[in-house]
């Protein structure tokens, strides 16, 4: 009983801390980081404020933590950068864009993304908010960029293709949409926008399917699942 006991105030402060982060990225997501209010935060986390404080010294450290813990996560499994490798990028990227329209929810409308809402807020303000923002843009698009490659090499993705410039279109595509559609409060605006965007998509295949390129070797036994952040 005694050794159950002491494991069980090991965990304490995880999961006072995961309650902060999840109550946070709540109060955030809807009032914006600079309007969000510690007060509200620390009724629907059910800790103190002292428990606070003993986990994150300020309202900011507190911010960072949620973009790098929270928002990073969610925004990287939405868009399947956890996912592994494929062959076929462009199915594989019109299957999410597809999941994505058939799954939106009235709260992605009305909030938009979270990722975006913080870029636009506070990468003027605070360089560790935009670091922190940009670091996850920068996952995604590479991700993307690295499947597109990889389909380069498979044959399933024109070799004429920038991977790395489309791969930033794509995400900007993204959330640029869900940007519209906030201001719009348009589901189907930005439903329109994604079935467009999986329309471009197709462009990016080869007229013929092309051989695979021989540089590096074929890449589809040696494919791998990225790591996780």
């Amino acid at each position: 009983m005694a050794k159950s006991m002491v494991k069980r105030r090991g965990r304490d402060p995880d999961v006072t801390r995961d309650k902060l982060l999840k109550a946070a990225f709540e109060e955030i997501y809807r009032r914006g980081f600079q309007a969000a209010s510690l007060d509200t935060i620390l009724a629907k986390a059910g800790v103190t404020k002292g428990a606070l404080y003993h986990h994150f010294p300020d309202k900011a450290a507190l911010g960072y933590a949620v973009v790098d813990e929270v928002v990073k996560g969610l925004l990287l499994e939405r868009w399947g950068v956890l996912e592994p490798t494929t062959g076929d990028p462009v199915t594989a990227l019109q299957q999410i864009l597809r999941g994505r329209v058939a799954n939106l929810t009235t709260r992605e409308v009305e909030l938009g993304c979270p990722l975006n809402n913080l870029a636009q807020e506070m990468s003027p303000l605070d360089q560790r908010f935009r670091k922190g923002v940009k670091a996850t843009f920068d996952i995604w698009t590479g991700a993307v960029a690295k499947d597109l490659l990889h389909g380069q090499a498979e044959g399933t993705v024109r070799r004429d293709v920038d991977a790395r410039k489309v791969a930033a279109f794509v995400v900007a595509s993204i959330e640029g949409s869900f940007g519209l559609a906030k201001g719009a409060q348009s589901a189907t605006m930005l439903r329109s926008n994604l079935e467009v965007l999986s329309s471009f998509l197709e462009s990016l295949r080869p007229m013929h399917k092309e051989r695979p390129s021989k540089r590096g070797g074929s890449l589809a036994s040696g494919a791998r699942g990225r790591p996780r952040e």
